[in-house]
């Protein structure tokens, strides 16, 4: 078992009592088994303390809550025996699941010892192209704008406008604008408009937010499984179909040559149905031999689960009975399909 990163686990932490009891109650026609689809967890990054930029991210004491609410409803279960059951029609009642995206180092660091604390299954999607030093384009904007000194960008010379970031809420909307900017640009552009970005604002940017190979090989030695995520996480619309298959095609090579083990799931970049990939690349991933992947459309999937579209939800909320109503009410919606 690994080491929690704080202590003493404070007593919200401890799961059962008639709150569990309401939990179960609520969440158990919703959760029926069988041919129904489990509840999917997504997160991304767990960090050591809460975020001053964007309080509402998961850290570690409030990770370590929701694994307590979690275990205390559900049966929390790898995604993989959950698709196998899935497919088979033997779902246990009250399934449930846990992923990571991306492939940040706080994912072993910090997540890694929470889950082994609560004898807790997860799946975590690498992008293999941002191991060893490697930075998402989006983290670069968000480092750029948390580690700038306070002021004005004067970003109109390459079209993202003119911020101020003398708080922290100027901070969050100048990341939140320019994120929205960049996004949906052609792959190769947007890294050409990150790197401009970072010239105008010259300040020395993290090289250890994602995860090294031997985290990785901790995670999969540690019994989590390790699914694709592409090379680059590209959109994967915006890409010609040659292109979009080798992300995830080499994704996955790379991943299996890392563990020696195969690599049966993936995750679509960004994940949303119909914007961010298409019924062209779910038939790319069923013919590179994955069994199942993962959307970031909320809902549930419904009696009849596309196995390769599978929905997902982020549990954001601080309070426990807020978390579980919106357990609840995202198991009421119906997923969206590309």
């Amino acid at each position: 078992m690994g080491t929690l990163p704080f202590s003493p686990l404070s007593p919200p932490v401890v799961a059962g009592g008639l709150p569990a009891m309401l939990g179960r109650s609520l969440l158990r026609p919703l959760l029926r088994g069988g041919r129904h689809s489990p509840a999917i967890m997504i997160y991304h990054r767990v960090r050591p303390q809460r975020d001053t930029l964007f309080p509402d991210e998961v850290d570690a004491a409030h990770f370590a809550r929701q694994l307590a609410w979690l275990t205390s409803y559900c049966e929390v279960m790898p995604l993989l025996d959950a698709v196998r059951h899935m497919r088979a029609g033997t779902l246990p009642p009250r399934a449930a699941c846990i992923t990571f995206d991306d492939g940040y180092a706080d994912n072993a660091d910090i997540a890694l010892p929470l889950l082994q604390h609560y004898r807790v299954p997860a799946t975590f999607f690498v992008a293999s192209g941002f191991l060893n030093g490697g930075r998402m384009w989006n983290d670069s904007v968000i480092e750029l704008i948390r580690r700038a000194p306070a002021g004005t960008l004067d970003a109109s010379s390459l079209g993202l406008g003119v911020h101020r970031f003398d708080t922290p809420a100027q901070r969050v909307d100048a990341i939140m604008s320019l994120l929205g900017q960049l996004k949906y640009l052609p792959m190769a552009q947007r890294l050409e408009q990150v790197e401009r970005l970072s010239g105008l604002l010259a300040v020395p940017l993290p090289t250890d937010l994602m995860m090294r190979d031997e985290q990785v090989r901790q995670l999969h030695r540690a019994g989590m499984a390790i699914g694709g995520h592409t090379v680059h996480h590209p959109i994967l619309a915006r890409l010609e179909p040659p292109q979009a298959r080798a992300e995830i095609a080499e994704g996955k090579a790379a991943l299996e040559r890392l563990t020696g083990a195969p690599v049966s799931l993936f995750a679509y970049p960004n994940g949303g149905p119909g914007t961010d990939y298409g019924p062209e690349h779910v038939a790319m991933v069923r013919e590179l031999g994955f069994e199942a992947a993962v959307s970031t459309s909320t809902g549930a999937a419904g009696d009849q689960p596309d196995l390769y579209q599978l929905p997902r939800f982020t549990p954001w909320d601080r309070s426990r009975l807020r978390y579980t109503l919106r357990l609840a009410r995202n198991l009421t919606l119906p997923a969206v399909r590309a």
